[in-house]
């Protein structure tokens, strides 16, 4: 969805939303394709100092600008159409003034109706615009959600992440997206992780193929969407990598996903490692970091205590 036409093919039924101006305008962007339009908010009340993509005209709207007096009423009309909105959208089935259609000709300004109230229609339309227009990337990996937290398994091929994925759901933890999960920023500090239609319920396991996981473990064992939370990255470390990772603190980092810093752990894989229960437990202690607890600090603080100075012997 990234035209006016589109948003009108794909909410028009559900939002009661109707083109007033027959073809004009329909393959306008909703996003702005020039600097000054390119930031402007997606959808909003009439605003002529601060304009929206998306104006929406109701009944307020109106009695503001018929209060204006003629020549402020036209030429708060003129800013309004000059500003190049991507439509213009009038609530509670309000039949616009033809001066509205004047200057809709002669910019190619869609105007739509709608049925629905301007809040419930701008509440409506701020929800779908801000999932179907968000930034998104796909990364490689496994997201699942573990004890309520969104977790994206990483690592190289054959790293054993499917396995670990497998494991995690007969303990009772819940299937996102396997191999292409699809991530959006929603929010200035929300990822949210889906999985594309074609690959949903689907995980692959080396040396079994694909397995539907809904018709295998129940519909509790999967899940449609979830924020992003942690990265775990499985890596086979060698003898002098692990040597260097520090016993403390362990290897947490961040990686950036759409500009968000996101925690990372590398987890060292090798033989006899569970890497399920570690999974679970580095889920725990991230939590407790959440909420400000951090076992490495928390030694070192005792230590500290115990620590005698040669002067306070």
């Amino acid at each position: 969805m990234r035209t006016l036409e589109d948003l009108v093919e794909s909410l028009g039924a559900e939002l009661r939303i109707h083109w007033l101006t027959g073809d004009l305008g329909r393959n306008k962007p909703l996003r702005g394709e020039v600097p000054s339009t390119a930031n402007q908010t997606l959808v909003g009340t009439l605003n002529c100092i601060h304009p929206n993509r998306i104006q929406i005209v109701g009944h307020a709207e109106l009695v503001y600008l018929a209060n204006l007096g003629p020549t402020a009423y036209r030429e708060t009309l003129e800013k309004l159409f000059i500003d190049q909105p991507a439509g213009l959208i009038f609530s509670d089935n309000i039949e616009p003034d033809w001066e509205f259609f004047a200057r809709a000709e002669r910019t190619a300004t869609p105007i739509l109706g709608s049925s629905l109230g301007d809040q419930e229609l701008i509440s409506n339309l701020n929800y779908f615009l801000t999932n179907v227009l968000a930034e998104r990337i796909v990364l490689h990996g496994v997201f699942m959600e573990v004890l309520g937290m969104g977790v994206l398994l990483t690592g190289d091929a054959a790293v054993g992440k499917s396995e670990l994925a497998l494991e995690l759901i007969s303990r009772g933890h819940r299937l996102v997206a396997d191999d292409a999960p699809e991530f959006a920023r929603t929010a200035p500090d929300v990822v949210n992780g889906t999985c594309p239609p074609l690959l949903r319920d689907f995980l692959e396991v080396r040396g079994l193929g694909v397995l539907n996981i809904r018709s295998m473990f129940g519909d509790s064992a999967v899940r449609q969407k979830k924020n992003l939370n942690l990265i775990i990255a499985l890596k086979a470390l060698t003898d002098q990598e692990l040597a260097q990772m520090d016993r403390l603190s362990g290897s947490l980092t961040n990686c950036e996903v759409l500009g968000l810093e996101v925690p990372e752990i590398t987890m060292p894989v090798a033989p006899g490692r569970n890497l399920a229960i570690l999974v679970e437990a580095a889920v725990r202690h991230q939590m407790l970091r959440q909420r400000g607890y951090d076992a490495s600090t928390d030694l070192e603080q005792r230590q500290l205590k115990l620590i005698v100075l040669p002067g306070d012997a």
